[in-house]
């Protein structure tokens, strides 16, 4: 496992979201607009209907080497929606951006600047939520106690944080600069990604354009999915199958079976869909070590690898994790002490399903006694609704000049990317789009960390994209070591485009590929149990 990888499974669901890479001035935004009214005057209420919004703070924070001269303000959404926007006081130049959450939120993680490489920094008003709930537990983004009985938490958590926490900060925004924002963007990973997709299905109206990282749009089936991973791989005992110390060996395997498969020996699998490593070949001959696998290990590798499925043979969910993914199982799927000796994705499943995957009230259920059918699945689903971001239908989105930016990392420990692949073929009938583009990254784990490539972020292709009508063509990829130096960089292209060497120069260089093709057609959209959710919109605040 590359230094790099520290564990970031924690780190990635609360943070959730990227850097804001960027992208050249226009005259959209223009010079900067200067307040019309003190800091200080914001902390009042705005009675917008169906969104109260109470200002409980706010103070000028002087300018660092990273951020401008800002005004912080803190406030809350009736009834305890709570969030933090930082409004620049000499250089804002009309733009907002929005972070999404990452888990189960719970917490509101400041909202960092972004530059839009105008003349100055710090040009964008940018605010985060908590989605309308306090985590409790240490790690927060998994606590989903705070939903048992609160109906109103979870109506904030599922499709309304979001949503209001726009409309509190445009009010705030109108009132500190005279004036709304011009342009209006969001960007969010994991839940951020689910909450960019919920967005542009639910609430057209809200954004200009929205970045949607590995989202986890299937998200009641998702939740089914992680109670798989962490089945899967349990003991009789309550111990772990597979071992961390085993996962170093597995993948080498993998890539000694694979790596070439794209044409270039680099590291990293273009497309892990093409391998068919089957981990038996790794069975121990002799005495068990970390270089081999034991046949429990073998079948637990098998199944962690497979979607899970009923006693039918149907698909609960629409993938499994990907070859080339399993340094990234260790504190996912295989407990750490980094993760306090319990496995992330087994914590998130027991919580759901203990709080908040049922209606209030209804017999719920634990990652141990979940019983892998339909009739679950389907129990599941009404309130699996409420939260899902499924829906194909983004007219008024695309109606009103929206753009989506989508994109995935195929080596994600947390979200198979099947389910984003499937609905992007679903939502594009697998043709290209003028509002809406995926991009898949090689290596890439749970919305940043990798073997190879380690960074990305599409953001600045969006907001081209949207003031000025680029379509996006190609985002870079980034790769660091644990010192922060760059050790490789590589084009992304559209999907289904591909990035092909040259074959002259650097493989670590992003100069050095063009576009190819895919070399077979698209066939993404998976026959699965979920094959009736598309359909269902889902509930908006009124």
């Amino acid at each position: 496992m590359r230094p790099v990888r520290i564990f970031t499974a924690l780190t990635a669901l609360l943070l959730a979201t990227t850097g804001f890479a960027p992208v050249a001035a226009t005259a959209a935004t223009g010079s900067p607009v200067r307040p019309i009214t003190t800091c200080g005057d914001l902390v009042r209420g705005y009675p917008l209907p169906g969104a109260a919004t109470h200002v409980t703070s706010a103070a000028v924070i002087a300018a660092t080497a990273t951020d401008p001269e800002y005004c912080g303000v803190q406030g809350y959404v009736d009834p305890a929606v709570h969030f933090e926007l930082r409004l620049p006081t000499k250089t804002y130049a009309g733009r907002y951006l929005q972070y999404g959450c990452g888990g189960f939120c719970g917490i509101v993680n400041p909202p960092p600047f972004a530059d839009c490489d105008l003349p100055h920094g710090g040009d964008v008003a940018v605010a985060a939520t908590d989605d309308g709930h306090v985590g409790k537990t240490p790690a927060v983004v998994d606590d989903g106690s705070w939903g048992a009985n609160d109906q109103a938490a979870r109506d904030d958590f599922e499709f309304r944080g979001p949503h209001v926490v726009a409309r509190a900060s445009k009010a705030i925004i109108q009132a500190f600069y005279g004036s709304p924002p011009r342009k209006s963007y969001f960007t969010g990973c994991s839940d951020g990604g689910r909450e960019g997709l919920l967005l542009a299905q639910r609430y057209p109206a809200d954004f200009d354009g929205i970045v949607a990282g590995a989202p986890a749009g299937y998200w009641s089936p998702l939740l089914e999915f992680q109670a798989w991973l962490a089945r899967v791989n349990n003991a009789a005992d309550g111990s772990p199958i597979l071992t961390a110390a085993k996962l170093p060996a597995l993948h080498s395997a993998v890539l000694a079976a694979c790596d070439r498969l794209d044409g270039l020996a680099d590291g990293q699998l273009e497309d892990p869909r093409a391998c068919r490593f089957d981990p038996a070949t790794l069975t121990c001959h002799g005495p068990d070590t970390p270089s081999c696998l034991t046949p429990a290990q073998v079948a637990a590798t098998r199944r962690i690898y497979s979607p899970p499925t009923d006693g039918h043979g149907t698909l609960l969910y629409p993938g499994g994790e990907q070859r080339g993914s399993e340094l990234s199982w260790a504190g996912w799927i295989i407990p750490t002490p980094e993760t306090g000796g319990v496995a992330f994705a087994r914590s998130l499943a027991d919580n759901y399903l203990r709080y908040l995957g049922y209606p209030i009230g209804a017999p719920a259920s634990t990652v141990d006694t979940f019983v892998f059918t339909r009739r679950e699945f389907d129990r599941l689903t009404p309130v699996g609704v409420r939260y899902n971001a499924m829906s194909l239908d983004l007219s008024a989105f695309r109606q009103r000049g929206g753009k989506l930016v989508l994109w995935h990392g195929w080596a994600d420990e947390a979200i198979p990317p099947a389910s984003t692949l499937d609905y992007y073929q679903r939502l594009t009938h697998g043709r290209g789009q003028d509002w809406a583009r995926l991009f898949m990254v090689p290596s890439l784990y749970h919305c940043g960390g990798g073997t190879t490539l380690t960074e990305f972020d599409p953001l600045k292709q969006l907001v081209a994209w949207v003031e000025r009508g680029t379509a996006p063509t190609v985002a870079t990829a980034t790769g660091r070591d644990a010192a922060g130096n760059v050790t490789r960089t590589r084009p992304v292209y559209p999907y289904p485009q591909r990035a092909v060497y040259d074959g002259t120069g650097s493989v670590d260089d992003a100069a050095n590929f063009r576009p190819a093709p895919p070399l077979a057609p698209v066939r993404d959209v998976v026959d699965w149990a979920g094959n009736g959710l598309y359909a269902i919109p889902g509930p908006v605040a009124r």
